[in-house]
C-alpha cells in the first residue's frame, strides 16, 4: 500500500476537498435520498468557500477538518468538535470510496480520537450516521460505537425524511 500522511486541512485544499466531499455524498445517499436533496446538501455544505472557511476558523466547537493524502491526493476528510466538557463529535467523516475498506477510515478517525482526548479532554465520542447508512453504520459499530437514539439531521426539517442514528463510545 502507498504511504498515507493526515494532517490538518488549509485553505489551500478546500477544493480538492469539495470534490471528494460531492463524491462521497452521492456514492453514500444515492439510494436514501433523491438527487435534488444531495445536491441541495452538497451545496449547502460542501462549497469551496464554506471549506476555506472551516478550514481556517477552528476552536473547541470546530476543530477545522483533517484530511488523509495519498501521494499528493485527498482520500479521506474528518471534521467535529467538543459539544460538551467531555464530549467530543464527529460531524464529517467521508473516504474515498474507491479506497474503502484499507484501513484508511480508522487511521483517521484514530487520529481524529486521539486530537479530541489529548487536546480537548474528551472521554466520549459521538457520530450520527444516515438511517440506512449501509457504509457508516457497520464502520462505526466495529470501532466500538452504540446506537443511543434517532433524531433529525443537522440542519433538516421533518418532511425532509432525514433521519440521523446517533451512536457514541467511551475513549
Amino acid at each position: 500500500m502507498k504511504t498515507i500522511s493526515i494532517r490538518r486541512a488549509t485553505r489551500h485544499d478546500a477544493k480538492p476537498m469539495a470534490d471528494l466531499l460531492a463524491k462521497c455524498q452521492w456514492f453514500t445517499y444515492k439510494t436514501l435520498y433523491s438527487d435534488e436533496y444531495i445536491e441541495n446538501l452538497i451545496a449547502q455544505y460542501y462549497n469551496v468557500e464554506r471549506i476555506e472557511q472551516e478550514n481556517v476558523f477552528i476552536s473547541k466547537d470546530w476543530h477545522g477538518y483533517f484530511i488523509a493524502e495519498m501521494e499528493k491526493s485527498i482520500i479521506g476528510v474528518i471534521g467535529g468538535g467538543i459539544t460538551d466538557a467531555s464530549i467530543g463529535e464527529v460531524y464529517v467523516f467521508y473516504i474515498d470510496p474507491s479506497l474503502r475498506g484499507q484501513g484508511i477510515g480508522t487511521r483517521l478517525l484514530d487520529f481524529f480520537t486521539k486530537h479530541q482526548k489529548f487536546t480537548y479532554g474528551a472521554q466520549e465520542q459521538w457520530v450520527a450516521v444516515a438511517k440506512g447508512n449501509q457504509h457508516g453504520i457497520p464502520f462505526y459499530e466495529a470501532r466500538g460505537f452504540t446506537f443511543q437514539h434517532e433524531e433529525l439531521t443537522y440542519g433538516t426539517r421533518e418532511e425532509d425524511q432525514d433521519i440521523s442514528l446517533k451512536y457514541k463510545r467511551e475513549i
